[in-house]
């Protein structure tokens, strides 16, 4: 069995260890746990079924099983160390623009979803998305890397309690003398020197002990509360999204009205999955001299399936994780990480209380440390030549400042063609960018006008 595992995934070939990647994929699978809790809360108040009291049991298992499948395809086809699960942001949208604020039904904002995922097959298939991906310039490939990490690290401030909103200064230094953000800087300090000393599994040492330590001082950084314990149990039987699958209505999905939900499904998607697995290739040193993904095709088509499936299952749109990179700091070169990623959400299904014990305080150590090692390729960007490095900045202080991968780089592929054409260079810039820029407009000015 370990031969075949080896031979199936390229162990040797990639210079690493099974044991290294099982303890990666772990690593991983700590790193995003989290989506099992939050998932589940942001689409609750848009799936509401009447008479049904266990919603949010059900799209607790919809998603863990969502995620598993997602994982384990990528893992299995691609061989890439790059998780799945329903994406924070586009379950958002799905939750508070498509069903509560345009008033689509669930149903029909999950058939919107479906149809996003066979419109992404259809392009992988035809090579039109790797085509695309293959025509933004590089320095912007670089930047999206470092733009996820400052991206990642803002995330981890806020989530730690060291940064808060602030009606003046919009962001302003959390309360560094309460229990989360102590916990957060105690967990930076350790989980920073054990990775400077080179112990393996720094980072997931170093969440597990600042989980320890939260659980056992009764800590208040649990939705400002202490941990209770496991009400139902350490172990807790699974139960099937019954309600959830198959309950999308693609009917309705196809209908003009909805054209504009499933457009923008369809554009966030594509470019947080483009730009996250552009970012952690650049991190995992897997991209050619041009920036080119390895497997790409397999990877996109992956990534597709993975969203038609999970609209089936009963979640929103199923999209490559930017917590990925925890894995693959951590030795994680294959795509057996995936797999056992996935595998991990499968068992969660059984013991998913344990994800209740690790806090947010836990993640944002490793959320930050990540950031900073995802900057490495902001020194391959020729800083000298400002039609290069304006948009390059402009796609990295994007992504954390408008919380989003897709706005950033959209950003990016803005500036760069105007400043481009406006500088006499429009005949440098691939056709696929003026397309691209098409579709941006439309995006951001038509849509906009139509909602």
């Amino acid at each position: 069995m370990t031969s075949i595992i080896s031979k199936w995934f390229g162990i040797s070939e990639a210079k690493t260890t099974i044991s290294r990647e099982i303890r990666a994929g772990l690593t991983t699978f700590l790193a995003m746990a989290y989506i099992l809790v939050v998932n589940p809360q942001i689409l609750s108040p848009a799936i509401i079924i009447p008479g049904v009291s266990d919603v949010s049991a059900q799209l607790v298992s919809a998603t863990a099983i969502s995620a598993a499948l997602g994982s384990i395809l990528m893992g299995l086809f691609a061989g890439l160390p790059i998780a799945l699960a329903p994406g924070m942001g586009l379950n958002a949208y799905f939750t508070y623009t498509a069903v509560l604020g345009q008033g689509l039904a669930w149903q029909t904002a999950l058939g919107a979803v479906f149809v996003s995922g066979v419109v992404f097959l259809i392009l992988t298939v035809s090579g039109l998305r790797e085509a695309i991906i293959n025509a933004i310039p590089l320095s912007i490939k670089r930047a999206i890397g470092a733009g996820i990490g400052m991206f990642l690290a803002m995330i981890g401030f806020q989530s730690g309690g060291l940064i808060t909103s602030n009606p003046s200064t919009m962001i302003g230094l959390g309360n560094l003398t309460s229990p989360a953000p102590l916990l957060a800087i105690g967990g930076l300090i350790l989980t920073g020197s054990l990775l400077v000393r080179k112990v393996p599994g720094a980072i997931l040492i170093g969440i597990c002990v600042v989980s320890f330590l939260a659980v056992s001082f009764g800590l208040p950084v649990y939705s400002d509360k202490p941990f209770t314990g496991f009400e139902n149990g350490l172990v807790s039987l699974p139960v099937w999204p019954r309600d959830l699958f198959g309950a999308f209505n693609l009917r309705g999905a196809l209908d003009i009205s909805v054209v504009g939900v499933v457009f923008t499904f369809l554009f966030v998607a594509f470019f947080d999955t483009a730009g996250t697995l552009i970012g952690l290739s650049e991190v995992a040193k897997f991209t050619d001299q041009e920036g080119r993904i390895p497997r790409a095709s397999q990877a996109f088509a992956a990534d597709a399936t993975a969203t038609t499936l999970g609209a089936i299952i009963g979640t929103s749109t199923t999209t490559v994780y930017m917590e990925s990179a925890a894995g693959i700091e951590d030795g994680g070169r294959t795509g057996l990480v995936a797999v056992v990623t996935g595998l991990l959400f499968l068992i969660s299904l059984f013991f998913w209380p344990l994800a209740s014990a690790v806090p947010a305080a836990a993640t944002a150590p490793a959320l930050i440390i990540l950031g900073a090692m995802l900057m490495e390729p902001v020194a391959r960007i020729d800083w000298k030549d400002l039609n290069e490095s304006i948009p390059a900045f402009v796609t990295m202080i994007g992504m954390p400042l408008t919380f989003s991968i897709a706005n950033g780089i959209s950003l990016g592929i803005l500036s760069f063609v105007l400043v481009s054409v406006m500088s006499q260079r429009a005949r440098k810039v691939h056709p696929i960018m003026y397309g691209i820029l098409v579709v941006l407009v439309i995006k951001y000015v038509w849509l906009a006008t139509v909602r």
